[in-house]
């Protein structure tokens, strides 16, 4: 190290766990994470991908590890953008990346020019995974991973594949027909987070619900109710509802299923119509402020899940990598 040399230093608050952690320590105990939590962690992942997606920013890695927790707060942080990439419209991308269990189909078929659905995708596995108390989708390989997915939903059609890579022109698969959701999960499963499991882990990547409306999804309801906003140690819930003018501009018609009641006479009317980001995450920029208030389901750039996190006061920083 030369004497004259300056290296950027970034400190950020520490946060203690992550969802893989804690859904392993349910798990030894033959428990899942409780269905309160769920929807809390959950509804702040979604949070956090609407605001990158409408910056036209892929994650690309969505997995448990990579969901930071704060267990007295119930405050997740999405981190570790070291796969990061703002996706451009025609320009291709690798087609290996992400986690095997939560890889989109049409990473497994060789897409590469692919959408930040894929995220969709993977954000549709962690929900089922928290539901099950395992990985819905445990492959051993690229092509046992599709295995484990045509189980569930069935072999995809002509128009599915073509939907996922135009390219792909193998079509021998057996013909399999898909699994009633209601039997994939337990008993008790609240129906509301079966339909929007099958609203993410949709072969075709358009018909994938975007992750603001899927905030907005009755699933998550419960956290929309008056007087509902406290977790059971006693400490107030994170901040859910504290959404930026950027945020609410993503998909405006949302905004009456997105805010609770109480809070739905303090924001300006405004039009109706799909603000940047709305369906396909294209990119837009935020003004400075409107970046630095993403509040709960923040973001960080560590890839050192349990050490460090942004602040919400910070601005975003992402590393992207070239393919």
């Amino acid at each position: 190290m030369k004497r004259d040399e300056v290296f950027l230093n970034l400190v950020l608050e520490y946060i203690p766990e992550t969802v893989y952690k804690v859904a392993r320590q349910y798990a030894k105990t033959k428990q899942t994470i409780p269905i309160n939590f769920i929807r809390l962690y959950m509804y702040q992942l979604f949070r956090s991908l609407a605001y990158i997606h409408s910056l036209g920013i892929c994650h690309r890695d969505i997995k448990p590890q990579n969901l930071l927790l704060d267990p007295e707060t119930a405050v997740l942080k999405l981190c570790d953008f070291g796969s990061a990439k703002q996706l451009l419209h025609g320009e291709p991308n690798v087609s290996y990346i992400c986690s095997r269990y939560y890889r989109a189909p049409e990473l497994i078929f060789g897409a590469i020019n692919y959408t930040t659905k894929i995220d969709v995708w993977s954000a549709g596995c962690v929900l089922a995974e928290l539901l099950l108390g395992q990985p819905i989708f445990p492959g051993d390989s690229g092509v046992d991973q599709l295995v484990e997915v045509i189980k569930v939903l069935g072999t995809p059609t002509r128009e599915q594949i073509r939907e996922m890579n135009p390219n792909y022109t193998e079509f021998k698969f057996p013909q399999i027909k898909s699994h009633p959701w209601q039997k994939v999960f337990r008993i008790r499963t609240p129906p509301e987070a079966i339909n929007l499991v099958s609203q993410l882990l949709e072969y075709t990547p358009s018909a994938r619900i975007t992750p603001l409306k899927a905030c907005a999804h009755p699933f998550f309801d419960e956290l929309r109710q008056e007087g509902n906003h406290t977790l059971p140690n006693g400490r107030e819930m994170p901040p859910l509802f504290n959404f930026t003018e950027h945020e609410l501009s993503i998909q405006p018609s949302l905004i009456p299923q997105l805010l609770p009641k109480h809070l739905q006479s303090t924001v300006p009317k405004r039009s109706t119509n799909s603000g940047p980001g709305g369906e396909g995450g294209a990119a837009a920029a935020a003004s400075s402020n409107e970046t630095s208030r993403v509040g709960a389901g923040t973001i960080t750039n560590s890839n050192n899940a349990g050490n460090v996190a942004s602040t919400n006061t910070a601005p975003i920083a992402v590393a992207a990598p070239t393919g």
